[in-house]
């Protein structure tokens, strides 16, 4: 005859609860991280740029801080850019809409105050106004490869590719381009 033996039931292994300092420890760790993946991202990937000035009414206002990258970009017309040239100001970035791109031909007739690339009229209707003013512009003006023309969306408030000390802009000296407004929070939107 077998002897029955008594069966204990398993011992439940106890679930630690978590302390004080553990928890501690996650949160700082978690924070630490977080800091660090913000710190790679905008030391490589993303910069957060301050408009100053008037130059880009009505598409960005003076005091906007937006966020600017040139990951894998590639200027195209339309784009909001933001540049240094120093023949301007060594010490100033620019921000300014691209134009026309390398091949392109700009004209502006300052009669009508509308601008042409490749003798097409563009459709402008992110400007403040028609272009009347005519800076250094002596067109039409064939933009060099590897460069942009650039204009504010402020045309008649801005210093851009028709000062010749802007001129045309080679694209290594494009810093980025603007993606998002980021601040004031009120006015977070993509811009186009």
């Amino acid at each position: 005859m077998k002897k029955k033996t008594e069966g204990k039931p398993a011992a439940k292994a106890e679930k630690k609860k978590p302390t004080l300092r553990g928890e501690i420890y996650d949160w700082v760790q978690s924070l630490i991280t977080a800091l660090m993946i913000c710190v790679v991202l905008f030391l490589f990937f993303v910069r957060v740029i301050d408009v100053s000035g008037g130059s880009m009414n009505p598409t960005l206002f003076d005091g906007n801080k937006m966020l600017v990258s040139d990951l894998f970009y590639k200027p195209k017309a339309g784009d909001v850019v933001i540049f240094k040239k120093d023949e301007y100001d060594p010490d100033k970035a620019l921000v300014k809409r691209v134009i026309a791109t390398g091949g392109q031909t700009v004209n502006i007739d300052f009669d009508t105050g509308v601008v042409y690339v490749d003798s097409e009229p563009l459709e402008e209707d992110y400007t403040a106004e028609l272009t009347w003013n005519k800076l250094d512009f002596m067109g039409p003006w064939k933009v060099p490869e590897g460069s942009v023309f650039v204009m504010g969306d402020n045309r008649n408030a801005s210093t851009d590719s028709r000062d010749k000390r802007i001129g045309n802009v080679d694209e290594r000296l494009i810093i980025g381009r603007a993606y998002v407004v980021v601040y004031p929070v009120s006015e977070l939107r993509w811009i186009s």
